[in-house]
């Protein structure tokens, strides 16, 4: 069984700067690409619908392995999945950056989609393992979800200088630096572990359960493209509900599930992965229309934009690191509902401010708005999906709620990508009625986010009251809930486990 000792606060520092770096690696990769997409489709010859696939690719292959990934960091360590992930990653983006056909590309992508499937969970739980619940967790999220927030700004900016500069080849090259230097530093930082769990590996759960997670991605995605009542979505469809019933079948038998289902009786568990999809699927597919709106309605070029995305950005960057402490003031759950609202404000003053003619300073206000409720969020949502699951099981409680992040942008940028279209008429060069399609995205996001309020409310209150009046039965649930409402209580010493 895993040991715990006191870990040395430089290192367990050195360790946690390594996590962030890691986490921002993500954050560049998803948020450099937009920029380079319209250079990207004519260079390979994707069409305009298909060049979603740039970004779907790696969003179904992400979204798909995630359960795989999380189960595999429990069972094998992990520091061992965090450097596979880096591998993965550092070498779908070689393949990546050397490209000369679409499929390829496309291709390069689905490996990287594994390599986060398996970076992700193995990094979130590390976070969540080294810190103890409650301030010293929120303040390392706080780290960790900042250096996400700020590798959007330098994914923004790298994505719009390098596509100017060298071409688009060079958005994937940064990744393999990065990966590359993230490896071999985390070879000998990251402490060796043990398996968080001993009990076997699920391989008819794995494969079943990531097929199915697959399937169904592929099948929401590719449906506005090829329609939903093509032979092609329906059989899919079927394919995913089938082998789904296949697979809860699986685990609830067997006595070492890939994904234990007693993990959705822990409500934050549940409603947290709600609110990671509906996150992902309003802002995180939004900026993808922004990119349309400032180069293709607006006339930006590629450097002009990333530039532009750096307000934004720089937003999340300081919503993300003003959650740590708002959640210790306020609560996971209070500081996600403030946080939605503001993020629901923005969105709003946004459509009814962006025009064909708009000029930047006229949309900056909502835009600041918006994206600073979208940076609490960020942190937020994952301290509340966390709560409460034992350390154990941290690598699939990771992968659940962020596979719902994962599937939540790919189902919501096919979904906007779709509503846009029939807006606009099927236009995708005439800025009028681009502009008009963007707008009813922006409107159709607004009501998203109003929809993650609602769910927000799903999650646990307080029971201090309960455990106060010596209820015993409604203690183990009262400090579950505690982490999610209230204010954290001062934590221990943060251990290391090894």
């Amino acid at each position: 069984m895993p040991t715990s000792v006191q870990a040395k606060p430089r290192r367990l520092g050195a360790i946690l700067g390594l996590l962030a770096f890691a986490q921002m690696i993500i954050a560049i990769d998803y948020n450099i690409m937009f920029v380079a997409l319209p250079d990207i489709g004519n260079d390979l010859g994707f069409s305009a619908q298909n060049l979603q696939w740039v970004i779907s690719a790696y969003s179904v292959a992400f979204g798909g392995f995630l359960l795989l990934g999380g189960r595999a960091t429990d069972l094998f360590g992990r520091k061992n999945m965090f450097l596979f992930g880096l591998f993965l990653y550092a070498a779908s983006s070689v393949a990546g950056g050397l490209a000369t056909e679409s499929w390829l590309l496309v291709a390069a992508r689905v490996v990287q989609g594994l390599g986060g499937a398996f970076l992700a969970p193995a990094t979130l739980s590390l976070v969540v393992t080294l810190f103890a619940e409650g301030k010293e967790r929120n303040r390392a999220l706080s780290v960790w979800g900042g250096a996400g927030g700020f590798g959007m700004v330098l994914g923004a900016i790298l994505g719009g200088l390098l596509t100017d500069w060298f071409g688009w080849q060079a958005v994937m090259w940064v990744n393999v630096i990065a990966a590359a230097a993230a490896l071999i530093y985390g070879i000998g930082l990251l402490p060796k572990t043990a398996k968080a769990s001993t009990k076997g590996f699920d391989l008819p759960g794995a494969v079943i359960g990531t097929v199915a997670s697959t399937l169904l991605v592929f099948t929401l995605v590719n449906g506005p493209e090829v329609g939903w009542a093509s032979s092609t979505t329906i059989g899919s469809l079927i394919g995913a509900v089938v082998l789904f019933a296949a697979f809860i079948g699986i685990e609830s038998k067997t006595r070492a599930p890939m994904m234990p289902l007693r993990l959705f009786s822990n409500r934050n568990v549940t409603v947290g992965t709600t609110i990671t999809f509906l996150f992902m699927a309003t802002f995180g597919a939004y900026a993808y229309f922004l990119t349309q709106y400032w180069q293709v309605v607006q006339g930006y070029s590629a450097w002009a934009t990333g530039f532009a995305f750096l307000l934004p950005s720089g937003c999340v960057l300081i919503g993300t690191v003003a959650a740590g402490k708002l959640m210790n003031s306020f609560g996971a759950r209070k500081t996600l509902l403030i946080a939605l609202a503001v993020g629901l404000v923005g969105t709003v003053a946004l459509a009814l401010t962006m025009t064909q003619e708009s000029s930047y300073l006229v949309i900056a206000v909502p835009l600041i708005v918006l994206s600073l409720g979208q940076g609490v969020i960020f942190t937020a949502m994952f301290a509340a999906a966390t709560t409460g699951v034992a350390d154990e099981e941290q690598g699939i409680g990771s992968g659940i709620a962020q596979t719902g992040q994962q599937i939540g942008g790919a189902v919501g940028l096919a979904v906007l990508i779709a509503v846009a279209a029939t807006a606009a008429g099927g236009e995708t060069t005439d800025p009028a009625q681009l502009t008009d399609g963007i707008l009813v995205a922006t409107w159709a996001t607004a009501a998203g986010i109003a929809l993650t309020f609602l769910a927000t409310l799903g999650l646990k209150k307080p029971a201090a009251t309960q455990v106060a009046a010596g209820d015993s039965t409604a203690a183990p649930n009262a400090v579950t809930a505690a982490a999610t409402e209230a204010p954290a209580t001062p934590a221990p010493a943060v251990t290391e486990r090894v």
